[in-house]
């Protein structure tokens, strides 16, 4: 066993740089506990009798794979992490992920098969395994569908701090497949992907949207992360264009804000499909948008999935670690929450954005 091997657990596991925070991590943490960590993890792999069956390149033989993707549950985490299986569009991939989102995935344009029970695997074969991370549990369900086939890892041993997800998943990818692609062409396609169904897209289309509007997303699960003067933000918009149609979208944490604002604004300008549909059904809303204002959250890499532009206020985590040069974005960044973002600093990335369109407009 190499000593050292602990390193894995910070080191970048490709050799192009990304936007990280690895140094603020390891100036909060002790190497005895990276060194522990990496040691748990070595012995378990090799109690479950895997240390031998790790490869280090997906090679053209690998042509039946099965990814295991449970590491990182959020909706957010799932698309990031998952969004290089692009590089992988001429193998038959199956998905084995959690519950929550499956669905993400349904109908997808590389997923052949998407399963949430590992039981659900017992009489499948494959070429190669693909691991979120060598998480005893990852390890686990690995050794549980299928004991001897060869397996590579995403992130690996790599665990702590924060990368650029989307970054980070294409360069592995890349570097797994032998650096199919230069580090500029990775940089310049690197983006979340989701597929919408016929049936999602017809049931929108239903709906009878406005020929043109504008979607804001309500809500959010961290509270330095959950704007709260998004009246504020509308009552300004409307002052600039009392034309202008606004969509509300979120999820049943946004209720309490929607309800403000419903009883605020006139639904000639306002109209609210919070936790009305499924989040590919909402990223079709998305879709026929103009433009997405939103916290950094699920609904944010929808936008980015279907190159929809975007205003996302970000808090902590600054924009270069969660987007990426393929994303039209005016982003706007507070060190510790978003609340401290001023009404008229999203308005003015608004106006960036609304000339920005109007010199080029969208195609279709």
């Amino acid at each position: 066993m190499n000593m050292l091997g602990y390193k894995k657990t910070y080191t970048l596991p490709f050799k192009f740089l990304i936007p990280n925070y690895i140094n603020e991590f390891l100036n909060k943490r002790s190497i005895t506990k990276l060194w522990i960590k990496y040691i748990k993890r070595y012995l378990y792999i090799l109690f479950k009798g895997q240390q031998s069956l790790e490869i280090l390149k997906i090679s053209k033989e690998h042509k039946d794979i099965l990814w295991i993707n449970f590491s990182a549950p959020s909706i957010g985490d799932s698309l990031m992490d998952l969004s290089s299986r692009s590089l992988l569009s001429d193998r038959k991939v199956d998905l084995l992920t959690d519950k929550k989102n499956v669905n993400l995935y349904h109908e997808d344009w590389v997923f052949s098969s998407v399963y949430t029970n590992p039981k659900d695997l017992n009489n499948k074969s494959y070429d190669l395994v693909i691991i979120d991370s060598y998480s005893t549990r990852s390890i686990k369900i690995k050794t549980q569908v299928t004991r001897l086939t060869p397996y590579i890892g995403m992130y690996g041993y790599f665990n702590g701090p924060e990368v650029n997800r989307v970054l980070f998943s294409f360069h592995k990818m890349n570097s797994l497949l032998g650096y199919i692609k230069s580090e500029s062409e990775i940089n310049k396609i690197a983006k979340s992907s989701i597929s919408i169904s016929y049936n999602d897209q017809k049931l929108i289309q239903k709906l009878s949207l406005p020929d043109e509007y504008i979607a804001i997303a309500l809500g959010g699960e961290w509270s330095y992360r959950t704007y709260d003067n998004w009246p504020e933000v509308i009552k300004k918009l409307l002052i600039k264009d009392n034309n202008l149609k606004i969509i509300l979208l979120g999820s049943k944490n946004a209720y309490t804000i929607e309800k403000t604002i419903i009883e605020f604004f006139s639904s000639l300008n306002v109209m609210s499909y919070v936790a009305k549909f499924t989040f590919n059904q909402t990223t079709e809303i998305i879709n026929q948008a103009k433009l997405l204002i939103c916290c950094d959250g699920g609904l944010m890499h929808a936008a980015n999935a279907v190159e929809t532009p975007i205003i996302p206020l970000f808090a902590r985590l600054q924009e270069q670690m969660q987007l990426t040069s393929s994303i039209k974005a005016f982003p706007i960044f507070d060190p510790t929450n978003v609340n401290n973002i001023l009404v008229k600093d999203i308005i003015q990335k608004y106006n960036e954005a609304t000339i920005l369109d109007h010199n080029h407009p969208q195609d279709g």
